[in-house]
């Protein structure tokens, strides 16, 4: 596995422009400042009060950014040792103590924890296609009106009782804003 260090820019809120640092890894693909701007205009510059699961952390940019702009709680769920220890760096350095960090697989902690959220970001390794089974996971974990992120390398099939609201597409990352409109 490759050892380089690599970093992301926050891009907004109390920690604007401070950096995050990663280890290279195969599936870690950091979500691009472009993208990340156009996700955080669709949901509004301010989270405040928001709780926010981030399912597969990786580099900590969606899931710090979140807490950066206000979010009441972040959970980052992170399965790699290497790539959770340097979550847990990045947690230290920037004091964020609205960020729970878990290390465990997405799929068993999403069975596990029994809390709800308003945003979800799932951003998971796109070889592994786990977005179908995730999303007949989740609603059980939003809250009324929640938000789910999905990033993917193609358009996501979404099942029965989700409506997208937002959609777009950078170079080969397909972004979509959706959320849960059946009980």
């Amino acid at each position: 596995m490759p050892t380089r260090s690599n970093s992301v820019r926050i891009i907004g809120g109390e920690w604007r422009r401070r950096l995050i640092h990663f280890p290279g890894a195969v599936d870690l693909r950091p979500t691009p400042d472009r993208v990340r701007e156009t996700l955080f205009n669709w949901l509004g510059q301010d989270l405040t009060g928001a709780t926010c699961l981030d399912l597969f952390a990786g580099s900590g940019a969606l899931g710090f950014e979140a807490a950066s702009r206000g979010a009441r709680q972040v959970v980052m769920v992170e399965s790699d040792a290497q790539i959770f220890r340097a979550l847990q760096t990045t947690h230290t350095m920037l004091g964020a103590a609205q960020v729970e960090l878990v290390q465990a697989d997405a799929l068993a902690f999403l069975q596990s924890d029994a809390r709800r959220y308003d945003v979800v970001f799932l951003d998971p390794p796109y070889h592994l296609d786990l977005l179908p089974r995730l999303l007949r996971l989740l609603p059980s974990r939003l809250e009324g009106g929640s938000r789910v992120y999905l990033e993917s390398d193609r358009l996501a099939e979404l099942p029965e009782g989700y409506e997208v609201l937002r959609q777009s597409r950078a170079g080969r990352v397909h972004g979509l804003l959706i959320k849960w409109v059946r009980s």
